[in-house]
């Protein structure tokens, strides 16, 4: 019998107009494998770290002695984590191949269909946590898999817009170029221009090119 697909919406929060990609996955994609995907749909070169966030509000914890216990041990990302019912995923290696040291779950040993089992579920993914880029993800349909390999697969169906250059400054700093970039008479014009690129296009984006580098992602 296929496997189910889920049909998921990433969009990148503070984005006006909405930078977004609609893509379908196999419900038993790993976080670790999605973080790929993802970075391909969206046009990411994964030169940085990155993690998975779930709100879960049975993990909420407020337990005044595991506080306690926990603020002695000077862990307050698990705090924070505890207090608001938060789920982190991270990946074991960096995009380096070195050993993380970052907290949380192994995103290779859980899959979306377990952390988003339902229609409307969402699930954060950051990346680069010096720009901050933050990746809404909200998962749109549930539906059995084709018999059709290719359609089992990973694949992006639609999207809107260029995804930003790395190290910009994140979502705001992105926009500070651009709106420097639409003006020849600000002072950095020139720079801003030579730094994003003669061809680059705010509005430009290729669902041909990025099927084709999934395609490829899969054969490998």
């Amino acid at each position: 019998m296929p496997q189910h697909v889920h049909q998921i919406r990433i969009s990148l929060r503070d984005s006006k107009p909405p930078i977004w990609r609609r893509v379908a996955v196999p419900s038993d994609i790993t976080l670790g494998q999605l973080h790929e995907v993802i970075q391909i749909a969206m046009g990411w070169t994964d030169s940085h770290l990155h993690h998975f966030k779930l709100q879960d509000k049975s993990l909420i914890n407020r337990d005044p002695e595991v506080i306690a216990r926990l603020t002695k041990e000077g862990r307050y990302d698990e705090i924070f984590t505890a207090s608001r019912g938060i789920r982190v995923f991270v990946a074991s290696t960096t995009p380096f191949g070195d050993p993380t040291e970052m907290d949380g779950e192994d995103e290779d040993a859980v899959t979306l269909g377990e952390v988003s089992p339902k229609v409307r579920s969402k699930l954060i993914y950051e990346y680069d946590f010096g720009d901050g880029w933050e990746h809404i993800i909200e998962v749109r349909k549930i539906a059995p898999g084709s018999t059709k390999p290719d359609e089992a697969r990973p694949r992006c169906l639609a999207g809107k817009m260029a995804c930003p250059p790395e190290d910009c400054g994140g979502i705001y700093g992105y926009y500070r170029m651009l709106e420097i970039a639409a003006d020849p008479e600000h002072e950095e014009h020139e720079d801003i221009v030579e730094w994003l690129g003669d061809d680059f296009d705010s509005e430009k984006f290729d669902i041909d090119e990025v099927n084709e580098m999934l395609a490829q992602w899969r054969a490998s």
